[in-house]
């Protein structure tokens, strides 16, 4: 058997896939990739379910076929963006969602497609006392390169050393 951690010590282990960078370690101009990732229909149709989505053209498939734009189910959009992010998701225990915005779905992806997210650094601006916001843009493209979806995220961080943004911080 082995050799079991005392309890106490938990919290002194590293946590699992998450990251620890502060407002200072930001660099503008990083392009990042994440794995890639096919969509099927059983995760859309649970997806549609959870969120009450049955437009005829995510839940549909006759609809879809032979009356939609398309000629087949689309991924709902809100899905799109949940699993694009999601692909990104960083788990920095220093970030706190501010808010996207921008968001725009460029191309429809389809039950089946696969997709993969590239994240770019855009900007950071001192902003409260004790946190920074920085910008990153999420661009969502499916199978080889086709970019299906777009926004910026906003996120407030802790800076490392808030003495050195103290008159830098907006003014309300």
């Amino acid at each position: 058997m082995p050799e079991q951690t005392p309890a106490e010590m938990h919290n002194q282990l590293p946590l699992f896939n998450t990251e620890t960078w502060l407002y200072e370690d930001f660099e503008i101009g990083v392009k990042i990739k994440s794995i890639r990732r096919t969509i099927s229909e059983g995760e859309a149709m649970i997806f549609n379910g959870i969120v009450l989505d049955q437009h005829p053209y995510v839940a549909d498939e006759i609809f879809a076929r032979e009356e939609g734009i398309f000629g087949k189910r689309l991924v709902a959009g809100s899905m799109v963006f949940s699993l694009g992010l999601g692909l990104m998701a960083h788990n920095n225990v220093n970030t706190f969602s501010y808010g996207y915005d921008k968001l725009r779905f460029i191309k429809p992806v389809f039950i089946g497609d696969t997709i993969y997210t590239i994240r770019t650094h855009l900007r950071k601006i001192p902003k409260y006392p004790e946190m920074g916001l920085v910008t990153v843009s999420y661009e969502v493209f499916k199978n080889k390169g086709e970019l299906a979806l777009y926004c910026e995220h906003l996120q407030t961080v802790k800076y490392r050393d808030p003495e050195n943004f103290a008159d830098q911080v907006l003014k309300k």
